[in-house]
């Protein structure tokens, strides 16, 4: 399965990086840091449905985005019309990195989530670090103990965390952390298909005062207008933003769709 394939490349990049940076220095960097959180649930959780303009280069059931607009542009349209941003961090499969966070860091203001996939507590200091207001966390590919312990860490840090479920079971668990942000992706990690019935179904699990963010599969008015009626406080759209000529235009259009 792909999500195995990437973890394992994930277990070998860390392996570079702490060589480069150690552990104890980036703990220590993160501690030192005094940047104020921006707020990644307050940005979300006001009334009406929210907009989270993701970053990436590529993925892997995509292949590489066919970009029409440069990041500066890009993020000055995400400014102008989203409540946050989603920046994919992970090297091989997304061909994303830490630099592409820290450039988007510089000129935006809004709320960014580090999208990675976070498997060792090194991950959520450097976030930390690069000025992340939120982390991800897949629950796919964390046992308990591991979902808690760094729910925990990126919180105590002063970040959200967006814990990510897929099914009734992974739901169960984000519920049981008392997530305050759970995303439903919908797209199925096995064969890369796309439900956005996921999202429908999954969401009468969600406990009141919950936020509900549906990932994937986001491609045009009916589908958001779909999502919005399942409950979804926010979207998180990636693909469709990266290869539009105006997400900004985009964004404002959607986020009034009834």
């Amino acid at each position: 399965m792909i999500l195995d394939e990437i973890v394992a490349d994930k277990r070998k990049r860390l392996t570079e990086h702490k060589a480069r940076i150690s552990e104890e220095q980036m703990k220590e960097e993160a501690a030192s840091c005094d940047r104020v959180s921006a707020g990644f649930y307050q940005a979300i959780a006001k009334e009406g449905l929210s907009i989270i303009g993701e970053f990436k280069k590529a993925s892997p059931s995509h292949g590489k985005m066919n970009n029409k607009i440069e990041l500066t542009d890009r993020i000055d349209r995400y400014n102008a019309s989203v409540d946050a941003i989603s920046c994919l961090t992970e090297e091989d499969h997304f061909l994303g990195s830490v630099d592409y966070f820290r450039q988007i860091r510089a000129i935006s203001e809004l709320p960014m989530i580090r999208k990675d996939f976070i498997i060792d507590p090194y991950q959520i200091f450097e976030a930390k670090v690069i000025g992340a207001d939120c982390i991800l966390l897949i629950a796919a590919i964390l046992d308990d103990r591991e979902l808690k312990l760094f729910y925990e860490l990126a919180y105590s840090l002063g970040m959200d965390v967006l814990v990510e479920v897929h099914d009734e079971r992974e739901m169960m668990r984000a519920v049981g952390l008392d997530a305050k942000i759970i995303g439903v992706n919908n797209r199925n990690l096995k064969d890369f298909s796309i439900d956005l019935n996921t999202t429908k179904r999954l969401a009468q699990m969600i406990p009141e005062g919950t936020l509900l963010v549906s990932e994937s599969g986001v491609e045009n008015e009916a589908d958001v207008a779909f999502l919005k009626k399942a409950g979804a406080d926010a979207l998180l759209i990636g693909t469709v933003f990266m290869e539009a000529e105006d997400p900004k235009a985009l964004a404002q259009r959607w986020k009034e769709c009834e």
